[in-house]
């Protein structure tokens, strides 16, 4: 049985699928007026059961309906489903939906990073510009028990609609504050009672497993090739992850989830 909010889409130019059109290219230009698009079975049904997000729009190839029957009882009735035909939902979204599934999303307005801050386990990411990385990011955070994701203002942005897939949709779900510098993060953690791990190869850093984590953490990761300013770096405790004679540097995800790995085991 069709919902009564579903709704069948024959024309492109249809302005009431107007956030789905070209979303590659909004999601470059940043063109999104406070909503994100949302790509994929498991990331919708963490939309609609866990997220703190509110549901504008969906989106389905009408190859989706049946398969998807059951998550889609639990669309708020006054959320419109628009269905089209696999080919024209690819013209609409500007390359070829394979899932055949897309929710659009609000933002709404976020909280401060205080508010983030109430738990005792922190991830901070500092100038991350990869999606992919922040999304792995977020998904090592959520498998390690880490409480929020503080990301400056440089960090790419959680809600882009690939860093939602990687990060198996826990970035719908994890509290996070994206915005602010580094250092601003840096001092409200401490302000808050925070000890902070900078995550960095430098040779002088304490070995990671020489490290008992304290009470309250915040781990800090750098971008990937100019690692994390020195000026951070200062504000926090160093540490490393040894490594074999001559290789000194992995993935910031991968180093990300080793850090977490050892906080979270508690050793």
């Amino acid at each position: 049985m069709t919902a009564p909010n579903t709704i069948q889409i024959t024309d492109r130019g249809d302005s009431r699928i107007a956030p789905f059109v070209d979303i590659r290219e909004r999601d470059l230009t940043g063109g999104t007026d406070g909503r994100f698009i949302v790509e994929g079975k498991v990331p919708l049904s963490i939309l609609l059961t866990k997220s703190r997000f509110e549901l504008d729009s969906l989106l389905l190839s009408e190859t989706r309906l049946q398969p998807l029957a059951e998550i889609l009882k639990t669309v708020p009735t006054d959320v419109p489903i628009y269905v089209a035909p696999r080919n024209l939902m690819d013209q609409i979204a500007g390359f070829p939906i394979h899932r055949g599934v897309l929710a659009c999303a609000r933002k709404g307005n976020p909280d401060g990073p205080s508010a983030r801050l109430k738990g005792k386990r922190v991830l901070v990411l500092n100038q991350l510009s990869n999606h992919d990385n922040v999304g792995a990011a977020f998904r090592n955070a959520a498998a390690f028990g880490m409480d929020s994701v503080l990301l400056d203002e440089q960090s790419c942005d959680p809600l882009y609609r690939k860093a939602i897939r990687v990060s198996s949709g826990t970035s719908l779900w994890l509290p996070f504050h994206h915005g602010g510098t580094g250092g601003a993060h840096l001092e409200a953690l401490k302000l808050a009672g925070f000890d902070i791990w900078a995550m960095t190869p430098n040779s002088d850093a304490a070995s990671l497993y020489d490290l008992k984590p304290p009470e309250k953490l915040a781990i800090l990761l750098g971008a990937e090739g100019p690692g994390l300013p020195s000026a951070l770096i200062d504000m926090a405790q160093a540490v490393r992850i040894p490594m074999r004679t001559g290789f000194d540097s992995i993935n910031v995800a991968t180093a990300g989830a080793i850090a977490l790995s050892h906080v979270f085991s508690g050793v």
